[in-house]
């Protein structure tokens, strides 16, 4: 890692005023136009005989063979919405608690599907990857084991759908990226926000230039996780999440709010992410929910939190079009992932609540039928398709159903999955990124090019069906 640099407030103020706005200094000397972004992290060159996997396509496999470790909230949800997909077959299943396994193995039992192979062993996800008749691994543990179970499984042969966030560090995004390339073997980022309905719509309305050209988007996730953070029983395994508050500050889970805008302004497939800053309030949540609930000496109050309650990170692309991504578990307040796009024509929104405007009236809001009437024309082909039983299965409304059905889609016909390994490591890059740029009061930190230049082949995300 190359140095940090640490900058007085007083010449942060100056330097935030010369990159942002153009303005001279108070003595009116020239705005340094030098001024660079924090260059955090090397981008290695790729290595010999590798090549990029953009748009990747695989052979194509009949029935897909899959094993699901991590059977916690997630995993056995996953369970579940896969004994509804036609041509997956879960053949092996994983948790170190072994009534999670029960109760996965009585999910399919209700669904008429045969027993799978249990393993509860700490690194049994190991002898799984080594198998050879698995074709697809569904990571669903806690964060740290994400990116190890991809990495392990991929040099085994297998292709890997690894739940949010792919990756914690820079290096371990660059381990998946790596990897990918070198086995041809697809790395999926399980972002089922992109598959929500309202999303889905604006993605399909902006790629038809509804909204113009995109300048400014906007994502979150703001969602009061206290209560969930500090359950001992039932909640995260071994209070895993809270221990993760404990020790880092920055967005420690960006990808929510992210992957639809990013996919809307097609990145890394014709712009990338150059820079970011982030700035993270103070803690306060935390502690006070801990003292309300378990008292001003419980060990819980008395632990220092390192995770600001709100973060709030801004992304310049390429190409000129920004990005904000906020983050915060700890504030009593209405869940948002906010999901704002504005472009030259046009403007819409979720949270709130939802909302379209366009030219030629876009200072006012459409009208509730005019804006459903909008919603039903540029309904995702692929939500025309699935949607009614995606809502029928469930898994957050239905989006985490389309997106089941679309991996394995794309996998039985061949095809590039939607999201890739550059969405999983780029997405996920911004949790080590904002730390740094939080750490050093604000200042711009340097995206990596994980594509390595590769970014500008294609010019739109696509979502292939054939």
């Amino acid at each position: 890692m190359k140095n940090q640099y640490f900058i007085s407030g007083a010449a942060l103020f100056t330097l935030i005023l010369v990159l942002f706005t153009g303005c001279k200094t108070t003595n009116e000397e020239p705005a340094d136009t030098n001024f660079k972004a924090i260059e955090a992290f090397n981008e290695p060159a790729r290595p010999d005989g590798q090549k990029d996997v953009i748009e990747l396509r695989a052979d194509p496999i009949d029935t897909v063979r899959m094993a699901i470790i991590g059977l916690g909230m997630r995993g056995s949800q996953a369970v579940k919405r896969y004994n509804y997909i036609e041509g997956a077959k879960i053949v092996a299943i994983a948790d170190v608690v072994p009534e999670y396994v029960q109760r996965a193995q009585e999910m399919l039992a209700t669904a008429g599907n045969p027993a799978a192979d249990e393993y509860t062993g700490a690194e049994d996800w190991k002898k799984i990857c080594e198998r050879e008749d698995i074709d697809l691994v569904y990571v669903c543990t806690h964060w740290d084991l994400h990116t190890p179970i991809a990495v392990y499984a991929m040099e085994h042969g297998k292709h890997v759908a690894v739940e949010v966030p792919a990756a914690l560090t820079i290096e371990e995004c660059w381990q998946l990226v790596n990897t990918a390339e070198r086995t041809r073997k697809h790395c999926m980022q399980l972002e089922n926000c992109n598959y929500d309905f309202f999303e889905m719509a604006t993605l399909n309305m902006a790629q038809q230039g509804v909204f113009g050209e995109i300048v400014h988007a906007e994502g979150a996730y703001i969602h009061d996780l206290r209560w969930l953070n500090f359950k001992e029983k039932d909640g995260y395994w071994d209070m895993w999440r809270l221990k993760h508050l404990e020790k880092e500050d920055g967005n420690t889970y960006p990808t929510h709010g992210l992957g639809p805008i990013a996919h809307i302004l097609n990145i890394h497939r014709g712009d990338r992410m150059n820079y970011l800053v982030s700035i993270s309030s103070d803690q306060f949540g935390m502690s006070a929910y801990a003292k309300d609930k378990f008292g001003d000496t419980s060990r819980y109050a008395r632990v220092d939190y390192a995770k600001g309650d709100m973060n709030t990170s801004i992304i310049k692309t390429v190409k000129g079009k920004t990005m904000l991504i906020q983050h915060d578990v700890t504030s009593p307040r209405p869940y948002s992932r906010l999901h704002m796009v504005s472009g030259t024509k046009g403007f819409a929104r979720k949270w709130p609540e939802k909302g379209i405007a366009l030219e030629p009236n876009a200072h006012h809001f459409l009208d509730e039928e005019e804006m459903q009437e909008m919603l039903e024309k540029y309904e995702h082909p692929i939500v025309t398709e699935v949607g009614e039983k995606a809502k029928e299965v469930g898994g957050h409304g239905g989006m985490d159903f389309i997106m089941d059905y679309r991996l394995i889609y794309c996998l039985r016909n061949g095809l590039p999955l939607d999201q890739d390994v550059y969405d999983a490591a780029e997405w996920s890059a911004i949790i080590q990124l904002s730390r740094i740029s939080n750490k050093n009061e604000g200042m711009p930190v340097k995206v990596p090019d994980f594509t390595r230049g590769a970014w500008q082949k294609v010019n739109q995300v696509k979502y292939y069906t054939k």
